[in-house]
């Protein structure tokens, strides 16, 4: 569940290392996010080694995608997913990612039209 000033990590190679959400897209008044939801967030923090390389840098405003989250999301068979952190795929606009690799395995639940692209570019489904 990732509501307004959440700190996530992100599992890409756009050069971000955390960011924080600002906003819970799809809904009004919606206040809390889960797997698969779309939030707009900042970057607070980047990869340093890569500075000048980076595709974003420090307080760049831009959308993501949750992948991972502490609480608990059940799935209709009766199972569930929970993690231990709450991470992030940076995208653009047009709801395609940022980065070029994805350095994390996705559930599932990705396997839609809107992120078939995330789903493919990473290397595994939970």
């Amino acid at each position: 569940m990732i509501q307004t000033q959440s700190v996530l990590r992100i599992v890409d190679n756009s050069g971000a290392k955390n960011v924080q959400c600002i906003k819970v897209l799809k809904g009004f008044k919606r206040k809390t996010a889960y797997i698969g939801d779309t939030i707009v967030s900042s970057i607070i923090k980047i990869k340093s080694k890569n500075k000048a390389n980076s595709k974003v840098q420090k307080g760049d405003v831009l959308r993501a995608v949750i992948i991972r989250t502490v609480y608990r999301k059940n799935r209709k068979d009766g199972s569930y997913l929970k993690f231990n952190n709450n991470a992030a795929i940076l995208i653009n606009n047009q709801n395609k990612p940022v980065g070029t690799r994805i350095l994390s395995l996705v559930p599932k639940e990705f396997k839609t039209e809107k992120l078939m692209k995330i789903a493919s570019l990473s290397s595994g489904f939970l």
